[in-house]
């Protein structure tokens, strides 16, 4: 089984997002990620130690684009 570890920014108030990415990996994938808390604004998504999923100039990835991304590294 792979790892998915969602990373957020604790002070910036990501935790919510990540909460909700996480929700949605566990409910269409049936992938529990760990979530571990961060700083300067990070927010990003590994399997396996890679990233493949972060936030960007453009925003944030949504719970569906979380979910595509880790199911096309895990499949």
């Amino acid at each position: 089984m792979s790892s998915v570890v969602i990373t957020y920014c604790k002070p910036c108030g990501y935790l919510k997002r990540a909460q909700a990415a996480a929700e949605a990996l566990d409910t269409q994938l049936g992938v529990t990620p760990e979530l571990v808390p961060g700083k300067g604004g990070v927010f990003r998504v590994a399997v396996d130690g890679n990233i493949v999923a972060a936030k960007s100039r453009q925003g944030f990835p949504g719970p569906d684009d979380i979910v595509q991304a880790v199911a096309q590294s895990i499949a």
